[in-house]
């Protein structure tokens, strides 16, 4: 288990095209006293190989809501982010990712950051960047009459 709200992962592979529906990594960490996890794997949307990250926060939807983040990948010059709101544990891994709920990242664009040789995958996905939803209610103040 990680403790921390920022950090970097490397995903490598030798054979990118064999990693069709793959779950790669989970990683379970702590950030402002709550577990988070995050997901990266590669799976096919129609016939488009694609890979994504994506996270979930252990507990229910509506604590959720109070944390937001964001996910970037790149190489080269190019950079890829993605920012949202951490899904509940209680949507299943399979809800998230059929929604595409997170930071999709097309195979050759994938390539592209890893060197393009296009021989192996080296991804280096950074994040999550956690940051807590201050929610702040506004009230107008009339003049008196």
């Amino acid at each position: 288990m990680h403790d921390g709200c920022t950090f970097n992962h490397r995903y490598v592979k030798s054979n990118p095209q064999d990693v069709e529906n793959a779950t790669w990594m989970l990683t379970v960490f702590n950030c402002f006293g709550h577990q988070f996890c995050l997901h990266f794997e590669a799976f096919n949307v129609g016939v488009a190989p694609v890979y994504m990250a994506f996270l979930r926060f252990m507990g229910d939807d509506d604590d959720a809501k109070k944390f937001s983040y964001s996910l970037e990948v790149g190489g080269f010059g190019r950079k890829l982010i993605w920012q949202g709101v951490p899904r509940s544990i209680r949507d299943s891994h399979k809800t998230v990712r059929d929604s595409l709920d997170g930071l999709l990242i097309q195979r050759s664009m994938a390539l592209f950051f890893s060197g393009g040789d296009r021989k192996e995958l080296k991804l280096k996905v950074a994040g999550p960047h956690l940051e807590r939803t201050i929610v702040k209610k506004k009230y107008d103040l009339l003049p008196q009459r």
